[in-house]
C-alpha cells in the first residue's frame, strides 16, 4: 500500500504542491493552468492533479523560473497604463475599444470589475502598435466610445471561451462550456430537451479563478460569463447548435443510451 502511494506521489501532484515545485503564487498557477502553460491532468477525489513529468518538462524550459513567471504576470489597468508609459484614460480608452483583451478579472470591495491584462501582451501591443500610444484616438474609437461600446468583457468571453474549448475534446463538455456562456431562456430553446439541458448542466465549467465568494459580488462577477448583445449570443447558440449536432452523433455511434 505505502509502495503504490509513494509511486502515485511521484507521478502526481496536487495544485498546492505543483505550484510551490514552480515556484508560482496561487493566482499565478491558476493562471498558466487557465493559458495552457501547464497541462492539468485529470481529476480525482482530492481535486486535479498534475503529471510530474509536466511539472520536470516546464522547469526543464530556459530562462525558469523567471521566464514563467512572466508569461503569467498580470496587471490590473493602472500598472498596464504605466507599462505602455500612457495616462489611465488613454489605456481605458484602448482597452474599452478592443485593442488590449482582459485575461482575468477580480470585483473589488465597491463591486466594479476590475480587469487584469497580461503584462507580456501589453509589451506586445506596445511593440506592434506604437501609433495608438500617441497622438488622437482613430476615428473609429471615437465612434466605438460616443456609442457607448466597452468591448472588455465581450472580448474576455471569447477567450475565456477558447481556453476552456482548448482544454477537452470530449463533443459533451464543449456544448456545455458554449451553453454555460448563454443566457438561460437561449440555453431552454437550444437545448429542449431537458435530460440534455441537466447533462450539460453538470458538465458546465466552474467559476474562472478570481470569481468571487460573496453573494452581492458574485452576481456582478455572473454578468461577465454571460454574452449580451444579440450578435454575441447568436454566435454562441449557432455554436451550440453545432456542437450538440456533433455530440448527439458520437453518442448514437458509441451507443450511449443519452442523457439520464
Amino acid at each position: 500500500m505505502r509502495a503504490r502511494e509513494g509511486q502515485r506521489e511521484r507521478t502526481a501532484v496536487g495544485g498546492v504542491r505543483a505550484a510551490a515545485e514552480l515556484g508560482l503564487g496561487r493566482a499565478e498557477f491558476a493562471r498558466a493552468v487557465q493559458l495552457g502553460i501547464v497541462r492539468a491532468g485529470l481529476r480525482g477525489p482530492g481535486g486535479v492533479r498534475f503529471a510530474r513529468a509536466e511539472l520536470d518538462r516546464i522547469r526543464s524550459g530556459e530562462g525558469f523560473p523567471h521566464a514563467l513567471r512572466d508569461r503569467v504576470e498580470t496587471l490590473g489597468a493602472a500598472g498596464a497604463a504605466e507599462l505602455l508609459g500612457v495616462g489611465p484614460a488613454r489605456f481605458t480608452r484602448l482597452a474599452r475599444c478592443g485593442h488590449v483583451t482582459p485575461v482575468g478579472y477580480r470585483i473589488n470591495r465597491y463591486r466594479a470589475v476590475v480587469w487584469l491584462y497580461l503584462a507580456a501582451e501589453l509589451k506586445e501591443f506596445a511593440g506592434r502598435r506604437p501609433d495608438l500610444l500617441r497622438g488622437g484616438a482613430p476615428a473609429e474609437d471615437r465612434e466605438r466610445l460616443a456609442a457607448g461600446e466597452d468591448q472588455r468583457p465581450r472580448r474576455w468571453r471569447g477567450r475565456h471561451v477558447g481556453l476552456l474549448l482548448r482544454r477537452t475534446a470530449d463533443p459533451w463538455e464543449r456544448a456545455a462550456i458554449l451553453a454555460s456562456v448563454l443566457p438561460d431562456g437561449e440555453v431552454d430553446g437550444a437545448v429542449p430537451d431537458p435530460a440534455e439541458r441537466n447533462r450539460l448542466a453538470g458538465l458546465a465549467p466552474p467559476p474562472p479563478h478570481g470569481h468571487p465568494q460573496a453573494e452581492a459580488a458574485a452576481a456582478v462577477a455572473l454578468r461577465l460569463l454571460r454574452a449580451e448583445q444579440p450578435e454575441e449570443v447568436l454566435w454562441y447558440r449557432t455554436s451550440l447548435d453545432f456542437a450538440l449536432t456533433g455530440a448527439r452523433a458520437q453518442s448514437k455511434e458509441t451507443g450511449e443510451s443519452g442523457p439520464t
